[in-house]
């Protein structure tokens, strides 16, 4: 028996960045998604409901990594596929390592080839991807003041120190900073308002961030673009902001972040965001647990 006989078409349900299964972002994972076209992807993840749903197919013959342990991986959201989810990498990430072990993974994303180191210490796995080349743009005014609108936030409530930017680390994400911890968590915004500009500026979700400390953020994802309003914990978004952090010189090279997400949902996750020495990339650990299959 190879390892590849050991995974499944049934749809699992992890959740991810929490070792308790009331916590973190729920995921759904396909281990072997052979057969199943976009339209049967899409309607799995509708039904499921998550925020996003990841697929594995075989890798492409270029890819590399050591047999038996790269994939094809597509994320789909209950209305659209998304190029790069970090949060489902993740669940994936310890879903497969509870079947064929830990180790190094490689993802074939859209966004281009994800590495996924799996550790265990302590009896519990923790997922560390690697994403793709991030960079950080300027906001135009008139979007950003779209933006602010849509969220019902006056531009005061933001904090001067960290100026709005897009970020990108394997998709697009505008990053906002609230003055307050109260303002972070009095979010109730204009749900098609907020989604028409997204897919008119190609963001995944919006990175709303509080600093509580140097290295230390609380974060809350909007994400009406996939019909969900809140994502609990974002990974993506996360080594998004790892990237913005690096580029505003926030943080050094070698720091690390700690995210807390979720807590205002009564899901909390924690999110570790890495820059490390001499790699631009970002990484972007957690743990994810099972919280059922069907």
């Amino acid at each position: 028996m190879t390892r590849h006989d050991t995974l499944t078409s049934e749809v699992l349900r992890y959740t991810a960045f929490s070792p308790d299964p009331r916590g973190g972002n729920p995921a759904g994972v396909v281990l072997d998604a052979t057969g199943l076209d976009d339209a049967a992807q899409l309607a799995i993840a509708a039904e499921l409901g998550y925020s996003e749903t990841a697929f594995l197919t075989a890798p492409p013959e270029d890819l590399g990594g050591e047999p038996g342990r790269a994939f094809t991986v597509r994320f789909f959201s209950p209305l659209a596929e998304v190029a790069f989810c970090g949060h489902a990498t993740v669940a994936t990430a310890v879903a497969l390592a509870e079947r064929i072990g830990p180790g190094d993974l490689l993802f074939a994303t859209q966004a281009g080839p994800v590495p996924v180191t799996v550790r265990e210490a302590d009896g519990t796995l923790q997922a560390t991807l690697t994403s793709v080349a991030p960079h950080v743009s300027d906001v135009a005014e008139a979007d950003l003041a779209e933006a602010l609108a849509a969220l019902d936030w006056p531009a005061a409530d933001l904090d001067p120190d960290l100026p709005p930017r897009i970020a990108f680390a394997g998709n697009n994400h505008l990053v906002l900073a609230a003055a307050t911890r109260d303002r972070l968590a009095a979010l109730d915004y204009d749900f098609d308002r907020l989604a028409a500009l997204m897919r008119r500026l190609d963001l995944t979700t919006l990175q709303l961030v509080w600093r509580a400390s140097d290295a230390v953020f609380h974060v809350r994802d909007p994400f009406p673009v996939g019909g969900v309003v809140e994502d609990p914990a974002t990974g993506a978004a996360a080594a998004a902001f790892g990237a913005y952090a690096r580029e505003l010189g926030l943080v050094k090279d070698g720091a690390t972040l700690t995210l807390h997400q979720g807590e205002d949902l009564g899901r909390p996750g924690l999110l570790t965001v890495e820059l490390r020495e001499g790699d631009a990339r970002v990484q972007v650990s957690g743990t994810a647990t099972v919280i059922g299959e069907g």
